[in-house]
């Protein structure tokens, strides 16, 4: 099971980082001919900058449209980003003293995260004009994550594993020489279930940060007369 999960974290990585560079390959070979900026637009290419780190840290945009589809969006990703940095515990040689200074908060964020993710799927089950424009592919992105989530709490509050044996696996597969991994059901559903999610994030809705740089509405500075 050690050496089946490390080969397919390889190919999780590869597919992952060759994906999100099509992606962004693609997203840049668009052409974009007619203005097409939202009002009201930059007319300085220092205001397109401030816009565009408006949208990517606060999710502005998304903020005037809905105000709960953004708090739950908002705090799914900012949770999102610190569990993952805690995660660098299992892949970095040296531990960083403010990597373990995120556990705390760490736990605190995968909580939300759980909420957050419950929020957004609520809101495609209950809102009837959410509901009607969503496809199957959504939800089962959302229980995708949902699942990735939940079983690392498991791991974490009901069936704790081995985390030194875990990370001295993981800094095996970053060094291509795979040790044992603990023998735990609950581990081998979360690596497998981010796996999955690694493999079709760059083919799916997931990968809408790039996009958001490559946006005409949003990159594009207004010009009077134009």
């Amino acid at each position: 099971m050690s050496i089946l999960l490390a080969t397919l974290l390889y190919l999780a990585a590869t597919v992952f980082a060759a994906g999100i560079l099509w992606k962004v390959f693609s997203y840049a070979r668009l052409p974009s001919r007619n203005l097409l900026p939202i009002a009201p637009a930059p007319q300085t290419w220092g205001g397109i900058m401030l816009r565009m780190a408006n949208e990517a840290i606060f999710f502005a945009s998304l903020f005037r449209a809905n105000k709960w589809t953004w708090l739950f969006g908002w705090v799914f990703h900012y949770a999102l980003a610190v569990v993952l940095l805690r995660h660098l515990f299992f892949v970095t040689d040296s531990i960083q003293p403010w990597v373990l200074m995120l556990f705390p908060a760490g736990d605190i964020a995968a909580w939300l995260m759980i909420v957050s993710l419950a929020g957004l799927l609520g809101r495609r089950v209950f809102v009837d004009r959410v509901r009607y424009i969503s496809t199957p592919s959504d939800y089962l992105l959302l229980l995708l994550i949902v699942l990735l989530g939940g079983t690392g709490l498991a791991l974490r509050y009901v069936v704790p594993v081995d985390i030194m044996a875990t990370r001295q696996f993981m800094l095996g597969v970053l060094n291509l020489s795979p040790v044992e991994l603990p023998k735990s059901t609950l581990l081998y559903v979360h690596l497998a279930s981010a796996i999955v999610l690694a493999v079709i994030f760059p083919f799916s809705k997931l990968i809408h940060f790039p996009g958001n740089f490559f946006s005409p509405s949003h990159n594009q500075k207004y010009s009077a007369g134009k």
